[in-house]
């Protein structure tokens, strides 16, 4: 399965990041083959609007099956289960703890928003909560 990880830098030792949309670097981990670790970076941090869909099409444009993060709006929960990428959330420490906590089975399954929506907002400094 390839799962991505919202994180704060590239690679299994970068922290993981609680916000989705505007996370800066999404780690894809194969979880079945370890050594098949891939970082790309999220085109959508500065985005004025929509950052949590489109962080959403970024995913499945790079075939992730899961998704595992801090925390999510309505838009972006919508767009992940449309694109059938299963979420995620309890992620804490480093991307490789987050890894772990999946295997483990320790992750909480999502199908819900776990923040409103950000629509209307005159800001985008509110870090995704």
């Amino acid at each position: 399965m390839k799962l991505a990880i919202c994180s704060k830098g590239e690679g299994l030792s970068a922290q993981v990041d609680e916000r989705f949309g505007r996370c800066p670097y999404f780690v894809i981990v194969d979880t079945e083959r370890e050594d098949q670790v891939v970082s790309i970076q999220n085109t959508n941090v500065d985005a004025a609007g929509g950052a949590g869909p489109q962080a959403a099409q970024l995913l499945a444009g790079v075939g992730a099956d899961a998704v595992a993060l801090g925390n999510v709006g309505p838009n972006a929960v919508e767009a992940l289960k449309a694109a059938k990428i299963l979420v995620y959330s309890g992620i804490a420490g480093t991307v490789a703890s987050a890894v772990q906590s999946f295997k483990d089975g320790k992750l909480i399954p999502l199908s819900e928003a776990t923040v409103k929506s950000h629509s209307g907002m005159g800001s985008s400094r509110g870090g995704g909560r």
